[in-house]
């Protein structure tokens, strides 16, 4: 799968066109190049909502999290399967520095700058505008490092040109959480934030989302830093704000419809693809153990076989035709709302912190409450069927396997954000999967290559950056694991 991702953070081409100029003579074009109809000073409200839009698509259909899909084995190719059997990437994050990242830190500026920050008040007090712009901001980076590993951040949207020193996770992680506590305390009372289609600008719920943020991210390194990951767990779940605790508190980016559609919706009936199935690696673990989820997540029962060669997945849909699509495909609504942190991850989070002794938490009072939450949110009401679920060897935490069964269960919770499942499995080991067969490589990638872009515009720090990432004597490859996979 290739990103078609267009726009380039370190902006060469305007720097190129900005050389050119100043060695010409001047020349006065007048009014020639002004458009009288155009926005000289950002519209945060309207910076914050194309934000918000693109964290839908972070979660399944911009493709970086699909992609993420396809390693943590909840999707697989049906026609096209180079990506499912890890041919080597291509994706850029140029877009998304220069789109998504960059309106936020725009916010961030509008509201900071003496000068523009009483024009900013027209959309929100500038604390609360800044302290939502924080929190986004922590949440995309947080995805870009957990694909790549270390990327530009420090020095990442400063508006610089030319080279970008790449950062170690490590260290960006430490300045995410910190981000995220700041950002909770920043918050006033004044004016609401216009713009936001998340939360409508409600304070307390995006204190709670920050905070549900933040304790996931603290649970990821539990292995690679588990004394700031137990520190910076207690300090989310501890703090008054609360953490998402409720269904009903779920955050949930719900769509219009029309140009704004539901992401599966649009790629079954509008684009009318058919080349994703979920796989049997999922479908096989939930139909053998009475787990309702499995008419929610899929079209049907039928696992498609993970990671096929091209003849074998044509083969295999051609005598399959009932192959389960993602999220039952065509019936899902072009209005239907995209989960993007909710209560079934926080309980399980705080499932696998008890039981790693971060709380005195009951491990499996927090475990069935995940499992419940996450039944719940697909829309299944079926007490009986619930109780002999959790009942089920392969379930029940009293039979062994704890580890493994949250772990599990998390992935399960995380579907279909293939970025946060493949989180799970990579740091915990958990479920186990079978690579695909037969491609003659180490495994299952553990981390995104740095894009064809990179070596072109940013070549020192690349080459820095891709010599870290080094396995089976391959630069910047796959298979060499980011900071907190240990």
């Amino acid at each position: 799968m290739k990103l078609n991702i267009k726009n380039t953070i370190y902006m060469t081409a305007l720097s190129g066109a900005l050389a050119f100029a100043s060695s010409c003579d001047k020349v006065d074009f007048g009014d020639l190049n002004v458009n009288p109809n155009a926005t000289t000073e950002p519209i945060t409200s309207a910076l914050l909502t194309n934000a918000l839009a693109s964290i839908g698509g972070t979660t399944w259909g911009d493709g970086l999290s699909s992609l993420g899909g396809f390693y943590s084995q909840l999707y697989t190719e049906t026609q096209y399967t180079e990506t499912s059997r890890y041919a080597k990437l291509t994706a850029n994050w140029d877009g998304l520095y220069a789109g998504y990242l960059y309106d936020l830190q725009n916010i961030i500026n509008y509201n900071s700058d003496p000068a523009t920050a009483e024009k900013a008040l027209l959309n929100g007090s500038n604390a609360n505008q800044i302290a939502t712009a924080r929190i986004l901001k922590a949440y995309f980076f947080w995805q870009i490092t957990d694909l790549w590993g270390d990327i530009p951040y420090f020095e990442a949207l400063k508006g610089g040109q030319g080279q970008i020193p790449y950062d170690p996770q490590e260290a960006i992680y430490a300045d995410l959480l910190k981000e995220l506590r700041e950002a909770v305390d920043q918050f006033d009372n004044g004016l609401p934030v216009k713009g936001d289609i998340l939360y409508k600008g409600d304070i307390p719920s995006w204190k709670k989302f920050a905070n549900s943020i933040r304790l996931q991210m603290a649970l990821q390194i539990s292995k690679a830093d588990p004394n700031l990951g137990k520190t910076e767990f207690l300090s989310a779940l501890s703090h008054p704000a609360g953490v998402i605790d409720d269904n009903s508190e779920n955050a949930m980016l719900v769509y219009p419809g029309g140009n704004y559609n539901n992401p599966f919706y649009q790629y079954y009936n509008v684009t009318k693809r058919d080349d994703f199935a979920v796989t049997s690696s999922i479908l096989d673990r939930m139909n053998g153990n009475g787990d309702l989820r499995n008419s929610k997540i899929a079209s049907s029962t039928v696992g498609f076989p993970y990671g096929l060669t091209r003849d074998a997945a044509v083969a295999f849909s051609n005598q399959n035709t009932n192959f389960a699509r993602p999220m039952a495909a065509g019936a899902t609504p072009a209005t239907a709302a995209v989960p993007i942190v909710t209560a079934a991850h926080v309980y399980l989070a705080r499932a696998e912190a008890a039981q790693l002794t971060w709380t005195s938490e009951n491990v499996e009072e927090m475990y069935e409450a995940g499992i419940a939450a996450s039944w719940a949110e697909f829309g299944i009401n079926n007490p009986n069927s619930l109780a002999n679920y959790l009942a089920d060897t392969d379930v029940n935490l009293g039979t062994g396997n704890i580890p493994e069964k949250i772990a599990t269960q998390r992935w399960f919770a995380y579907y279909p954000n293939g970025w946060k499942a493949w989180n799970v499995t990579r740091k915990n080991g958990f479920p186990s999967l079978t690579p695909a067969p037969g491609t003659g490589l180490p495994g299952i990638p553990v981390r995104f290559n740095y894009g064809t872009n990179e070596p072109q515009l940013n070549p020192e720090n690349y080459a820095a950056a891709a010599a870290k990432f080094t396995a089976n004597g391959e630069a910047n490859s796959m298979f060499a694991p980011v900071w907190w996979d240990k």
